[in-house]
């Protein structure tokens, strides 16, 4: 088993705004494309009638009935939260799942990785998958070799997710420091925790849906309740059904 780290530098995550996330899948796409190089993320069947794939992040669509007006379509981005309290990390038996004490990133060692699939178990939020053809488990890694790549020009040094999403609905930084861009964010918006209940403490943060136009309430505002009473609670839900 591994042992958490007490604490960490940082806390390097990502802020998911769902009142701009369009669903248009490009974050998907872009993490697809960069974590297929090398490592490889494979595919079974990618041109049949049943394809089915290892993906490190994925958008799910669904409509949402509210009270007054019509149902709304809510876009609801899903990757690894990078938690503080990992259950995936202290549950793996071979310590190939960890959680580093520099920035918060949690990783999976794969030369160390059996498949057991004992972390996918654990995490909530079925954050992580199986690679059929390699035998070990994926997650996102919030594309830790761009993040410290010298080599790359300073504005792409982001997740490849942050860095394509044409409606700015991702964002990167350290939520260690107050100041930092995604602090300000949370505390702006209001950001909250997915499934608050379980404990891990997530990292990464949701920003919910603004009002939509001047004096007038979001349609989605009556579940606005992050106590998961509200589109939290009805996202812990949907989450509990993948």
């Amino acid at each position: 088993m591994t042992a958490l780290p007490g604490a960490t530098d940082k806390r390097l995550g990502l802020v998911i705004d769902l009142d701009t996330c369009v669903g248009c899948q490009a974050c998907v796409t872009a993490c697809k494309g960069w974590n297929d190089a090398g490592i490889g993320l494979s595919d079974q069947n990618p041109y049949g009638a049943d394809p089915s794939g290892t993906f490190l992040n994925r958008v799910h669509s669904y409509q949402v009935a509210v009270p007054e007006g019509p149902a709304q379509v809510v876009t609801f981005p899903r990757s690894c939260l990078h938690c503080d309290k990992a259950p995936c990390v202290t549950v793996c038996p071979t310590g190939a799942s960890y959680k580093r004490a520099e920035d918060g990133i949690v990783l999976v060692n794969e030369d160390a990785c059996i498949g057991c699939g004992l972390c996918a178990w654990a995490c909530p939020y079925g954050a992580r998958e199986l690679d059929a053809a390699q035998g070990v488990m994926k997650k996102c890694t919030l594309c830790v070799d761009r993040i410290y790549n010298d080599h790359l020009p300073e504005e792409d040094r982001e997740p490849a997710c942050v860095r394509t999403c044409p409606t700015n609905a991702r964002h990167f930084g350290d939520f260690a420091d107050p100041d930092s861009k995604v602090s300000r964010l949370v505390a702006d918006r209001g950001g909250y925790d997915l499934m608050p209940g379980m404990g891990t403490q997530p990292t990464n943060k949701y920003l919910p849906p603004r009002a939509k136009g001047p004096g007038n309430a979001s349609p989605l505002a009556p579940l606005l309740d992050v106590q998961a009473t509200g589109i939290a609670g009805w996202l812990d839900r949907m989450l509990g059904k993948i």
